[in-house]
């Protein structure tokens, strides 16, 4: 709720990882890992915005923010197919509408 995200390794209770703040204080409403590149994963936040984190290139922040500025978003998905080495990535928006929008991800977020 304060835009905070912990790595945790199953086997511990305390994080590997901890961002503090991650979001400006925005409460993140979505998290997901990249269906096909492991260390690549993306939360939306309750006003909109999508972090991406590739933790090979920034283990810090995040490498990019897009901020989705028609309606707001009320969830997402992303969709893939791991087993293939195309690359594509696509992340699935809901929006408060009920409208769906589809937009994909650029190949150095995608490709494993």
């Amino acid at each position: 709720s304060d835009g905070s995200i912990r790595l945790h390794q199953m086997t511990s209770e305390y994080p590997l990882l901890q961002w503090n703040d991650s979001t400006n204080g925005q409460p993140i409403i979505a998290l997901q890992w990249a269906l096909t590149r492991p260390a690549v994963f993306f939360a939306l936040d309750a006003s909109s915005n999508i972090y991406i984190w590739d933790l090979l290139e920034n283990d810090l922040l995040p490498v990019a923010k897009q901020t989705i500025p028609s309606e707001k978003v009320v969830t997402m998905t992303l969709l893939g197919e791991p087993e293939k080495a195309n690359g594509l990535l696509g992340i699935v928006l809901a929006k408060e509408s009920g409208q769906l929008d589809i937009q994909y991800v650029k190949k150095k977020w995608a490709l494993p």
